[in-house]
């Protein structure tokens, strides 16, 4: 099959045109005809050997780790057909997205509806799942509850910000000037531009702050929280980590989290989507022949939403 493979780490050059063994279907695995996947900050961490340290490495590689298509091929027994359009956030860690096929397992898949189109599905999976589990299992969030998201635009951001009013929290968002509309516009009350307001040097306190962006330290905002409030990162570093080890008695908490893949948690995000309480912004569309300028795109910066990559 045709992917986009690299053969070692660096910039968004060494992304290129190869082609490989279609994935063997494991037991418990669907093998899906990929038409779309997106890009996401992590993807290019890898691809840099940012990340090395925590992550296997292992060559070829082929990037991305969310996935929309088709079920190629499925076990007799199993819950999908072939010909079931279906998304899925990637278990490998390797991931594999960047392909004709991908190998996926069952838990971590889901059917989508035909309302929505392949590229909508694509973005989802690791960003949706990342705020979710963010919100709701690192960061306790109750209904009622004064949330703040860093990072309110981004791909994450996004969803974190609608996910959050859709659990009956308030929320505050955290982005760049020019943002501001599309984070009031996501259901946001109040809006904090970055390039103007030090967050840690406001008086006002959150019972969650989401980092989406990572860039936050949780020792300079922790005078933001309320008594018993959370912090969460999806900055995997070592510092963050070692916060959340230390932070395990105190009462205010910090979290570092990488998503769990989990299709109950996308079939969460799809009734979200389905009931009119989760949009979902595209930033833009590149065909997988150009996934290097995707990753550049991302790398550089992604003004509003998700970057998509469509097949050939």
């Amino acid at each position: 099959m045709n992917a986009i493979v690299f053969h070692d780490y660096g910039d968004s050059s060494v992304l290129q045109p190869g082609v490989i063994d279609i994935p063997d279907r494991l037991p418990g695995q669907v093998l899906i005809d990929v038409r779309a996947s997106s890009v996401n900050p992590i993807d290019y961490r890898l691809r840099s050997g940012e990340m090395k340290g925590l992550l296997p490495g292992g060559f070829p590689r082929v990037p991305g780790y969310d996935v929309a298509g088709v079920i190629a091929d499925c076990a007799g027994d199993s819950p999908f057909a072939v010909g079931d359009r279906v998304m899925a956030f990637l278990d490998s860690a390797r991931g594999g997205a960047s392909a004709d096929f991908a190998a996926a397992a069952i838990d971590v898949t889901a059917s989508i509806p035909d309302s929505m189109s392949f590229n909508e599905a694509a973005a989802i999976p690791l960003a949706g799942t990342t705020a979710l589990q963010s919100l709701r299992d690192h960061g306790k969030l109750e209904a009622g509850q004064r949330v703040l998201i860093n990072g309110g635009s981004g791909g994450v951001g996004m969803f974190a910000i609608q996910i959050a009013i859709a659990m009956g929290a308030k929320v505050d968002a955290v982005a760049s000037g020019d943002n501001q509309e599309f984070c009031l516009k996501l259901g946001a009350e109040r809006f904090f531009n970055y390039e103007e307001t030090d967050i840690a040097q406001t008086s006002e306190t959150w019972d969650l702050i989401f980092d989406a962006a990572g860039k936050l330290d949780f020792w300079d905002v922790r005078e933001r929280l309320s008594e018993s409030g959370h912090f969460v990162s999806t900055e995997p570093d070592v510092k963050g980590m070692l916060m959340t080890i230390v932070t395990l008695p105190m009462s205010k908490k910090s979290r570092v989290m990488l998503a769990q893949p989990n299709a109950d948690d996308l079939r969460e995000l799809i009734r979200l989507h389905e009931e009119g309480q989760l949009q979902i912004t595209i930033d833009a569309i590149y065909p997988i022949s150009q996934l290097s300028r995707a990753h550049q795109h991302v790398e550089e910066g992604v003004e509003r939403g998700k970057v998509v990559v469509t097949s050939d």
